[in-house]
C-alpha cells in the first residue's frame, strides 16, 4: 500500500495572531472603536518588536562574499514522523556513513544538498554529490519507507529513545518490564517547496522496493560492457598514451572493456570537442578500440565555456537556454574552462537540444563505441556559495534554483542518456555515469561515490555507501578503485581491486597529480593478484547481467544488505562490511590493512553456504573466522542456488559473447537448487522491442537437473553452449545421463571429489537455449 500526503508550504509575510478558533463571534463580542484602536496600536508594537528580534538572514542572507536575496522571504516546510517499534533506519544517501544511520541528537542533522565536495570527511552527516530523500525503517515485523519528494536543500533529524543504551541495558529493561517501546522519530525540513510525502508500507523489504520503483522507475538495464572493468585517470595524455595503455592490458593478459578520457581531452575544456594537438584523430582512435571490441568514455560537463567562437556556447545563448541571474541576465560562474554558463536543464527544450548534440554529425569525432561521463553537475561553480549555484538564480518558468537544486544533475544525465539513445535511432542502450543524482536517477545510468582518497577507511566506507544507494533504487554504483586523491600503497591497491570486482560499477580512477596506476606497474606479484580479481569479475558477468535484469524488471537492489534477505535476523541489521549480490552470493571483502583473517557471518537457519574457491560446505547460522592471504576474496554461494559463469576469460566482454557457460549448482540442505540466466545481444533494446532474448530457468530436485524457459515469449539465436556443470554438495552417482527432446539419451563423463562432495559433469555440449534434463543415477 502507498499513501501520499501533500500540503503546500506557506511564506510568512507578517506575524499572525490566532485566538480560540472554536469561540463563536456575536455582536456583543465585537470590539468597540476605542478597543479597536488600542488593539491596532498593540499589534503595531508587536510587529515592531518582532521585526527587531527577527533572526539575521531571514530576508537576505550573506555567505562570505555571496548574497542570497531571498525574493520570497524566509520559507521552509517540515514534517515529523514517529516510528514506534523501530530502532533501525537506513537510506537518505549520499553520505560517507555506516549503513545503519546514527541518531543526530547533539549534532547536525543529515543534509541533502548536492555539492562538489573536495576530499570529504567520513562518518559525517555533511552533504555530498547526490541526494535521494528516501528513508527506510526496519524491524523484525515489517519494513517501511518514507519518500520526501522535495528537491530543495533538505535536513533530516533522527532521534531515538534507545540511543546510547547498550544491548545489556535494553535486555535489563526488558527483563524488569520497565523498558519503553523503542521508537525512532524522523524530522524532515526543506527550505522551500511543498510537502509531498509517499509512505511505502511494505510490509517486506521487497514490497518497499517494488512500491518505490512504481513511483520513480527501476534501474536502467545497462549494456553488458558497462558491467565489466573500466580504466580511467585524469587524464590520459594523448592518443599515443591511450594506445599504449590499451596495448598494455593485452601484453599483460588483463581484460578490460572501457578506457576513459577526463577534461584534458577537450579543446580548452570545450566539451563536445577534441584537443587538436593531443587528440587530432578521435575517430581513428575509436576505430582502433572497436577493432578490439572495446569502448571509450569521454567527459561532457554541464558548464559551458563563455566563448563566442565556441559553437555550443553560441547556440545555447542564441536559444536563450542558460540559467538566469535574479536580474535576468545569463548566470555565469567559474569552472574548469574559466568563465562558464550553465544550461537550464529544467527546460525541456534545452534538454532536447542537448540530446541532439550527441548525434554523430554533431559531436565531431564520435562513434558508436563512445559513451559519456557527466561530472561537476551538482552544479559545481568554483566561485559560487559552497562551490555551487546561487539559490536566487532563476530557471524557466520563474523557478528559483533553491527550489530545484537537487534535480539539476538528474536532468543533465537524463538529457545525455536520451541523446545516446537518439543517435542510434532508439536501438542502442546508453551508458552515462553521473556524479550528482536524485530520486529516479537510476533510470538513466550509473553513479559513483565521488572524490575519495587512497586510504583504507575510504575503501571500507564504499561498501555501506553503495548499499545505501541500492536501498533507494540506484543499484549501478561504485567507487574509484585505488582512491581518487593520493597514492595507494600496493597492498591497498590490490585489496581495492578485490573490493571493486564485487561492486556493481567497477572503475579505477585517479587524480591528475597521482602517480600512474595501471595494474602492471606494481610488480609481478601484485599484477597477478589484480589480474585474478579482474578475471573473477569477467567470469561472473553472466550472473551480474542476470541480476541487473531482475533489478530492471522489479526494482530489487543488485547489491543488498543481509537484512533484505533475512529480515527477521537481528544480527544482520547493523552488518555493512559484507553483503549479498542478488540472493545467491555473499561477499565479505578484506578491507583492513595487514589483515590475517576476517569474521564472516553466514545467515539463514538451516541453510548451507559454499566457499566459492574451496567448495567447503558450511552450515548457517554461524560466525566463522576465516584466515586470509593477499589472494583471498571471501565469497560464498548460497545453498539452493544455481549460478552461470563464463570461465574462458578474454580481453573484453564482447569477445566472450559466444563462449560456453559453466553452471554451478549449490545444493541446499534438502538437496535442491534453482537459478536463472538472462541472455540477449548485450547492448540493444531488441529484448524489449523484438522479443530477442532468452530467459532460462535451471532447477535441481530428485537428483535431476532441468533446464527450461522462464519466459517463452523470448527467442534469441546464440551458439553459446554449456561446457561443464559443477554440483556442490553432491554424492557420487553410478552414472549420469543427458536427455533432450527427440534425441537419444547420452551418458556423460564425470569426476567426483569425495572430500568436498563436488561432482563435475563434463561437456554436456547443449546449447544454452535448449531444454534438457541431466539425471544422476
Amino acid at each position: 500500500m502507498i499513501l501520499a500526503v501533500k500540503r503546500k508550504s506557506e511564506t510568512p509575510k507578517e506575524p499572525e495572531f490566532k485566538g480560540d478558533e472554536t469561540a463563536e463571534t456575536s455582536e456583543s463580542s465585537l470590539p468597540t472603536e476605542q478597543e479597536s484602536t488600542e488593539n491596532e496600536k498593540s499589534e503595531e508594537a508587536f510587529k515592531e518588536a518582532e521585526e527587531a528580534e527577527e533572526e539575521p538572514g531571514s530576508w537576505e542572507e550573506t555567505f562570505k562574499t555571496h548574497t542570497d536575496s531571498k525574493p520570497s522571504g524566509p520559507t521552509s516546510v517540515g514534517l515529523d514522523f514517529s516510528l514506534p517499534g523501530v530502532e533501525n533506519v537506513y537510506g537518505i544517501p549520499e553520505h560517507a556513513e555506516n549503513l545503519r544511520l546514527r541518531t543526530t541528537e547533539g549534532g547536525d542533522p543529515y543534509r541533502l544538498y548536492n555539492l562538489d565536495v573536495f576530499q570529504y570527511d567520513l562518518y559525517n552527516p555533511m552533504a555530498l554529490y547526490g541526494a535521494v530523500p528516501v528513508l527506510l525503517a526496519h524491524n523484525v515485523q515489517r519494513t517501511l519507507g518514507i519518500f520526501w519528494l522535495n528537491a530543495a536543500e533538505t535536513w533530516v533529524d533522527i532521534t531515538s529513545n534507545t540511543a546510547g543504551k547498550t544491548l545489556f541495558g535494553k535486555m535489563l529493561d526488558y527483563m524488569q518490564g520497565g523498558g519503553e517501546t523503542p521508537q525512532t522519530d524522523v524530522r524532515w525540513m526543506s527550505e522551500s517547496g511543498i510537502i509531498d510525502v509517499f509512505l511505502l508500507l511494505g510490509p517486506s523489504p521487497k514490497d518497499v522496493f517494488r512500491q518505490y520503483a512504481s513511483l520513480t522507475g527501476t534501474q536502467a538495464f545497462p549494456p553488458l560492457f558497462a558491467l565489466a572493468y573500466h580504466q580511467s585517470r585524469w587524464n590520459y595524455n594523448d592518443e599515443e598514451d591511450v594506445s599504449a595503455v590499451d596495448n598494455g592490458f593485452d601484453e599483460h593478459d588483463i581484460p578490460y572493456d572501457v578506457i576513459w578520457l577526463d577534461i584534458e581531452h577537450a579543446d580548452g575544456k570545450r566539451y563536445f570537442t577534441w584537443d587538436p594537438n593531443k587528440f587530432p584523430h578521435p575517430r581513428e582512435m575509436l576505430q582502433h578500440l572497436a577493432a578490439k571490441r572495446r569502448k571509450m568514455v569521454s567527459i561532457v560537463d554541464p558548464h559551458i565555456k563563455v566563448d563566442s567562437s565556441y559553437r555550443i556556447h553560441s547556440e545555447i545563448r542564441s536559444h536563450d537556454f542558460y540559467v538566469k541571474t535574479k536580474d535576468g541576465s545569463d548566470y555565469e560562474g567559474w569552472c574548469w574552462p574559466g568563465s562558464a554558463g550553465y544550461p537550464d536543464f529544467t527546460n525541456p527544450e534545452m534538454r532536447a537540444w542537448w540530446s541532439s548534440m550527441f548525434a554523430y554529425d554533431q559531436y565531431e569525432g564520435s562513434m558508436e563505441n563512445l559513451y559519456t561521463w557527466n561530472d561537476m553537475n551538482e552544479p559545481s561553480v568554483f566561485n559560487g556559495p559552497e562551490v555551487t549555484m546561487h539559490k536566487d538564480a532563476v530557471h524557466k518558468g520563474g523557478w528559483e534554483h533553491r527550489d530545484i537544486h537537487n534535480l539539476y544533475g538528474f536532468y543533465v544525465q537524463m538529457a545525455t542518456a536520451l541523446g545516446q539513445v537518439q543517435r542510434s535511432g532508439g536501438v542502442e542502450r546508453p551508458f552515462v555515469l553521473t556524479r550528482a543524482f536524485f530520486a529516479g536517477s537510476q533510470r538513466f545510468g550509473a553513479v559513483w561515490t565521488g572524490d575519495n582518497a587512497a586510504e583504507w577507511d575510504h575503501m571500507k566506507i564504499s561498501i555501506p555507501m553503495c548499499l545505501s544507494l541500492g536501498l533507494v533504487g540506484i543499484s549501478f554504483c561504485g567507487a574509484d578503485v585505488g582512491g581518487f586523491f593520493k597514492n595507494p600503497e600496493p597492498e591497498l591497491l590490490v585489496r581495492w581491486y578485490q573490493v571493486g570486482a564485487y561492486q556493481p560499477f567497477f572503475r579505477a580512477h585517479a587524480h591528475v597529480d597521482t602517480i600512474r596506476r595501471e595494474p602492471w606497474l606494481f610488480g609481478e606479484e601484485n599484477k597477478a593478484l589484480i589480474r585474478e580479481a579482474i578475471r573473477e569479475r569477467y567470469a561472473l558477468l553472466p550472473f551480474w547481467y542476470t541480476i541487473f535484469y531482475h533489478s530492471y524488471r522489479t526494482g530489487q537492489p543488485v547489491m543488498r544488505p543481509l537484512w533484505v534477505e533475512y529480515p527477521q535476523d537481528t544480527t544482520t541489521f547493523s552488518i555493512d562490511d559484507q553483503y549479498l549480490l542478488g540472493d545467491s552470493l555473499l561477499v565479505h571483502p578484506v578491507t583492513a590493512q595487514g589483515a590475517r583473517g576476517v569474521q564472516v557471518y553466514l545467515p539463514g537457519k538451516g541453510e548451507v553456504w559454499y566457499d566459492v574457491r574451496t567448495h567447503q560446505k558450511l552450515h548457517a547460522p554461524q560466525t566463522l573466522y576465516l584466515t586470509v592471504v593477499m589472494s583471498s576474496i571471501p565469497v560464498y554461494q548460497r545453498g539452493g542456488s544455481i549460478i552461470a559463469r563464463k570461465e574462458r576469460v578474454r580481453r573484453s566482454s564482447d569477445c566472450m559473447q559466444n563462449d560456453p557457460y559453466t553452471l554451478y549448482v549449490a545444493l541446499g540442505h534438502q538437496g535442491t537448487a534453482k537459478g536463472d540466466l538472462f541472455v540477449d545481444d548485450g547492448h540493444t533494446y531488441n529484448f524489449e522491442t523484438k522479443g530477442q532474448y532468452l530467459h532460462r530457468r535451471f532447477s535441481f530436485s530428485g537428483n535431476t537437473l532441468t533446464a527450461s524457459s522462464a519466459d517463452p515469449k523470448g527467442s534469441y539465436e546464440t551458439s553459446a553452449w554449456i561446457e561443464r556443470v559443477v554440483i556442490l554438495g553432491a554424492g557420487k552417482p553410478a552414472a549420469v545421463f543427458l536427455k533432450q527432446a527427440g534425441v537419444a539419451e547420452t551418458r556423460l563423463e564425470f569426476t567426483h571429489e569425495a572430500e568436498t562432495s563436488v561432482l563435475t559433469l563434463r561437456k554436456p555440449a547443449v546449447n544454452i537455449g535448449a531444454d534438457w534434463t541431466i539425471s544422476l543415477r
